[in-house]
């Protein structure tokens, strides 16, 4: 829509008040939009941090879980040493009793107290034996429980992983595509660089215009035309064409743009028309926008400094879209 609004106030020598703003309102909309995607994509890292600290907070649940079983198996073991130590006590005393039945009465009514005593020990033991086994059997099936969910969690991030590593492949045979087809471009006003999964082509202003001008010059037109090539080889990358100033304020001469805001837009937009020019690239793919003099790279101190602020940046970004799936997906 920018590009079509810009279309209408170029063809058109002087226009509306209103119509301006609503063309300011439009611009505005459309870098809040790309506001958007820049927090949708450090979104995408800050969740792959946020897996990563679930399972630390996993492993060390289940580094806990398996000390508490250990614990457990130990008093397990304890408690069934000292019921064998019992049992081999209760059958003494009844063949003590046996040997004794016919003996002295008093003695035998001790040795029937101490069997008592040794039974009641006995039962005690046995409550404690099956507590433990029922605290062992807990603590087996929350180990087994964590150790399903951390597998998924794994599972879940070598996935992601695999994805990124993807894109990142994707991203980096798009340099080196678009290197290749520039290469006679390349440290002549023009660079090529691979940034957080994004390809950033670099036009210095000589490359394509002349000071505050919009028309692109043959020389230009033939780097975007070998561009134009490698996008329509690769037609799941999305373009996102920006113009750049430097701060030095601009001052029309045909009152067709007002500032460094027009200008940057119009560089933009008349880029796009030479990269869909005879080509087969579908024009969704392509977003014009202007940055006006906002995003400097250098200090505008200075010629030199100014010059590197005068640019066109095309950035193509690889399709996410399966990436987004994975991190949406609970």
């Amino acid at each position: 829509m920018i590009a079509a609004g810009l279309s209408v106030l170029i063809l058109t020598s002087c226009v509306s008040g209103k119509k301006f703003r609503e063309l300011q309102m439009t611009n505005r909309q459309n870098q809040m939009d790309l506001d958007d995607c820049r927090a949708e994509n450090m979104s995408v890292s800050m969740k792959a941090k946020e897996q990563d600290i679930k399972i630390a907070g996993y492993e060390k649940d289940l580094a806990k879980l398996k000390q508490d079983l250990a614990q457990a198996q130990s008093d397990y073991n304890k408690a069934a040493d000292e019921l064998a130590s019992v049992s081999s006590r209760y059958a003494e005393l009844q063949s003590a009793q046996e040997d004794l039945v016919k003996g002295n009465m008093n003695e035998t009514k001790k040795l029937l107290a101490d069997l008592k005593a040794a039974q009641e020990n006995l039962k005690e033991k046995e409550d404690v034996l099956r507590q433990l086994e029922q605290s062992v059997d807990m603590k087996k099936i929350a180990l087994d429980e964590l150790n399903s969910e951390l597998e998924k969690k794994n599972a879940r991030m070598t996935e992601l992983e695999k994805i990124l590593d993807t894109q990142k492949k994707i991203a980096h045979d798009l340099k080196n595509k678009v290197s290749e087809a520039l290469l006679g471009f390349e440290n002549n006003g023009l660079t090529v660089t691979n940034r957080n999964g994004k390809v950033y082509v670099s036009l210095d202003e000589k490359l394509l215009f002349k000071t505050a001008s919009w028309e692109i010059d043959a020389n230009g037109k033939k780097a975007l035309k070998k561009l134009a090539g490698v996008l329509e080889k690769n037609p799941d990358i999305q373009v996102t064409i920006e113009g750049h100033t430097d701060n030095v304020p601009y001052k029309p001469g045909s009152g067709q743009l007002k500032d460094n805001w027009d200008l940057s837009v119009k560089r933009a937009t008349t880029v796009v028309r030479v990269l869909l020019e005879g080509s087969r690239i579908k024009p969704s793919r392509l977003t014009a926008s202007g940055r006006s003099e906002f995003q400097p790279v250098d200090s505008n101190d200075s010629d030199v400094s100014r010059q590197k602020n005068r640019r066109t940046e095309i950035i193509l970004t690889p399709d996410l879209t399966e990436l987004y799936k994975l991190i949406d997906r609970d």
